[in-house]
């Protein structure tokens, strides 16, 4: 009987010990030890086999099966360390990273020309005290043209091609709604520029149908033609310099009056005349002028107590005058030999 154990105990040992030897990955080994070790494994099995021995032996069979049970827990520690190692050179292998290769160049973004002269044009007004305000880019009727003093029928509407979206509804013309919802909602003292995109039905080398614009406004009692003078007079020489002449025209726009245009001396000859400002030394580069009285009237402001002035600049324009552009087209065609001049 004691033989039989004896030898019962040396086929376990040597099948278990062959088996370590195939275990190939840590999961098998988790599988071998739960063959052996596990609560109905092998060891446990011939444990429960000694009932059947007499009492003299049993304390040496139950040496014997520990002793197996704790060389054998021993051999899979070992071989699962095995394997993890392995495991970990193979994957330093795998991953090797050759330290005498060339790094691979990383080319930073830039922003485009049109948001780095947005920026500019933002910055030099917040300078000035001006805040920015943004509106939605699909408008009323109402606030793109009623509010502004463009009734139904004037004849100012033949300047804008829209484009309409809906019955009532249609892509802004200009970020002048902007200041009607402001206008509506607060009280002067109002100081403040409206940046975005707008949208026109015109295409060609100098008109894009949907560009950028930047429209100021300034209200409170006792505004005069004479700031608005000086506070664009300010931000014109601080983008094109110093040195640079600036001039106001009449003109005409429905929701100021008087009106100007600002024309600054030439960019490409300084004023001398040349082919680029037909000659006569300027450049127009936006359109201005006092507030109309129906405008206040449409947002519910005394004319009689309150005055102010209005702006609007395309900054495409001003993006073509300072880098010397003549193709507005070039803004969107994403060619990358144009961008990344800036």
């Amino acid at each position: 009987m004691k033989d039989a154990i004896f030898k019962k105990i040396e086929r376990v040992h040597e099948e278990a010990v062959r088996d370590v030897a195939a275990i190939g990955d840590v999961s098998a080994a988790q599988t071998w030890r739960v063959k052996y070790l596990g609560r109905k494994g092998a060891i446990p099995a011939l444990l429960g086999e000694m009932g059947a021995l007499d009492e003299a032996v049993r304390p040496e069979v139950g040496r014997k099966i520990n002793d197996l049970k704790m060389k054998l827990a021993s051999e899979i520690d070992r071989r699962i360390e095995e394997l993890s190692r392995q495991s970990y050179q193979e994957a330093i292998a795998r991953e090797h990273i050759d330290l005498t290769l060339p790094g691979r160049v990383v080319i930073p973004g830039h922003r485009h020309p049109i948001r780095q002269t947005m920026d500019q044009v933002v910055d030099i007004f917040t300078g000035m005290g001006f805040s920015v305000f943004e509106g939605p880019e699909i408008e009323s009727d109402y606030y793109n043209f009623e509010a502004l003093n463009v009734p139904k029928d004037h004849p100012a509407r033949d300047m804008q091609d829209t484009f309409y979206v809906g019955d009532d509804l249609l892509l802004r013309t200009h970020t002048s709604p902007v200041q009607i919802h402001i206008m509506e909602k607060n009280q002067p003292p109002i100081f403040m520029i409206a940046p975005g995109a707008v949208y026109r039905r015109d295409s060609d080398v100098s008109h894009s149908p949907m560009f950028h614009q930047v429209e100021g406004l300034m209200v409170d009692t006792d505004i005069t033609f004479g700031d608005l003078k000086g506070v664009l007079t300010v931000f014109c020489k601080k983008v094109f310099g110093e040195n640079r002449g600036v001039r106001f025209r009449p003109s005409f726009f429905p929701f100021t009056e008087p009106s100007a245009e600002v024309d600054i001396s030439c960019v490409m000859c300084g004023g001398s005349g040349c082919r680029v400002c037909k000659m006569s030394g300027w450049m127009e580069i936006l359109g201005c002028g006092m507030v109309d009285p129906e405008v206040f009237k449409a947002v519910k402001y005394n004319p009689k107590k309150v005055t102010g002035f209005a702006f609007g600049m395309g900054i495409e324009r001003i993006a073509m005058l300072l880098y010397g552009i003549n193709d507005i087209r070039l803004f969107y065609e994403n060619d990358l030999r144009f961008l990344e001049q800036f």
